[in-house]
């Protein structure tokens, strides 16, 4: 089924948007547009190839976002993004938790409006706040049947890796991926 709806998209006059934009430079402060050609949406929705229930989907989601974060920062300097935001002032490309919750925000749009989600729907990021100084925000997704909410967060990874899924729930307690 998959197959047909790709072959469909491919094809279609009414294909939605092949780009979309990533920003980066902390706050959003710089902005591209990236696009994805026939073979990178091939590639892109192959991961959901064997995504038959809420969890193999997750799984999924987290390899297509780190494989759009490696298309994108071929095309754009975020390729130079290191997870978290130590001494990275200077370099060019380099992306905070603001950064990384549109962006990752976008990819899910992207996989959302393409119907490769079967099990999920593309929520606006979610927002912790611990401490003063130590507050993060994050992509995030809702399990349709459920209701059960996840992030989706990129910003402790360099670019390209495979996306860190949490449950809002743990993530809003503090959820890192070393900790």
């Amino acid at each position: 089924m998959r197959y047909i709806a790709l072959l469909l998209l491919l094809s279609s006059a009414t294909t939605p948007a092949q780009e979309i934009n990533v920003c980066y430079n902390y706050d959003c402060v710089d902005q591209a547009r990236v696009k994805f050609n026939r073979n990178d949406l091939v590639y892109i929705n192959s991961f959901f190839d064997e995504a038959d229930n809420p969890s193999a989907e997750r799984a999924s989601i987290r390899l297509a976002v780190g494989a759009m974060s490696q298309i994108a920062g071929k095309q754009t300097p975020i390729h130079n993004d290191k997870g978290g935001n130590g001494h990275e002032e200077e370099i060019e490309g380099r992306m905070d938790c603001i950064d990384h919750s549109r962006t990752t925000t976008e990819y899910l749009k992207f996989l959302e409006v393409r119907g490769w989600l079967q099990f999920h729907r593309v929520l606006s990021p979610a927002h912790r706040a611990p401490l003063l100084f130590n507050d993060h925000w994050s992509a995030r997704i809702e399990e349709t049947d459920s209701g059960a909410q996840y992030v989706v967060d990129t910003w402790f990874l360099d670019n390209g890796e495979p996306a860190i899924i949490f449950t809002l729930e743990d993530w809003l307690k503090g959820a890192a991926p070393h900790g």
